[in-house]
């Protein structure tokens, strides 16, 4: 049975997007630690921990992952992007990436923000015109 990040990759769950190749797919948390904060995605595998990955597909992630950080800085005023792997709660290898002021700001037990769809899509638009620069 497909993962909802495999559903959301296919475009058969809505998602706000932020960047997209032929092998991973980048969008926003919807329960966010912070405004941009985003889930990066393999498409095609649906492996549940990130070093079972093989060699290639997770070279390919990171790769990508750091490519969509550079557009989430450039649009989401922060100090860093930080990167966190957990993996807990949806089984489908994804990086975190949570644009940061202090080291609080990527603790996970905190308080998510509500945003708007609106909010959401704007988001989502700068930091899709920020990826598409590079």
């Amino acid at each position: 049975m497909p993962t909802v990040f495999t559903k959301i990759a296919k475009g058969e769950i809505p998602s706000y997007k932020v960047a997209e190749n032929e092998d991973f797919y980048a969008f926003l948390d919807i329960n966010p630690l912070a405004e941009g904060h985003t889930l990066v995605i393999p498409k095609h595998l649906e492996k549940d921990y990130i070093f079972d990955l093989d060699d290639n597909t997770y070279l390919g992630l990171c790769a990508f992952a750091k490519k969509v950080a550079v557009a989430l800085k450039a649009a989401v005023p922060c100090r860093r992007v930080g990167v966190a792997v957990l993996g807990m709660e949806v089984p489908h290898v994804h990086i975190h990436l949570v644009p940061l002021q202090t080291e609080q700001d990527l603790d996970f037990r905190k308080k998510k923000l509500e945003l708007s769809q609106e909010r959401f899509s704007s988001i989502a638009s700068s930091i899709l015109a920020e990826y598409e620069k590079l």
